[in-house]
């Protein structure tokens, strides 16, 4: 198991995890109903958490914790402010453009599980599935909100 590649696979999910705190400040910025903000404020609760594991474990590798979001994460964050400007925070759109970025953390997710299985230790890949349905079920929360928000 080389450390290199145990660091580059659990920077990935810092990034996305930066990507999504970043994300949830936009939303909660566009958003106008408090619920949502609320909502937006635990999900980046979740990931700031997720942060602080992810970042531990590197750090123990003798890596460096990412501190930047990944490219695609700058682009939804572009995309997500001026589709809220268009429409005005419309409560559907911006739970459209959440649920978007919590599908963009899961397929991250599942490619570092998928693809480094042999890199990482079986405590690294617990943390990764633990992590990991944490983010499935803010997915499922966003996800009922949204169809309830389109219907």
């Amino acid at each position: 198991m080389e450390n290199s590649k145990a660091t580059s696979a659990l920077n990935s999910l810092v990034e996305i995890n930066n990507d999504r705190v970043a994300g949830y400040k936009t939303a909660a910025g566009e958003a106008k109903d408090t619920d949502l903000k609320a909502l937006f404020g635990e999900l980046m609760q979740t990931s700031t958490e997720n942060l602080a594991e992810l970042r531990t474990e590197v750090k123990r590798l003798g890596g460096e914790p990412e501190e930047g979001t990944m490219l695609s994460g700058k682009i939804y964050r572009m995309w997500m402010d001026a589709k809220a400007a268009l429409t005005g925070g419309d409560r559907g759109s911006i739970l459209s453009s959440c649920e978007y970025g919590e599908d963009v953390a899961l397929e991250a997710y599942d490619k570092v599980l998928e693809a480094s299985t042999d890199d990482l230790t079986n405590d690294q890949l617990d943390l990764i599935r633990r992590q990991y349905t944490k983010l499935r079920a803010d997915h499922d929360r966003v996800k009922k909100l949204r169809d309830r928000a389109v219907a």
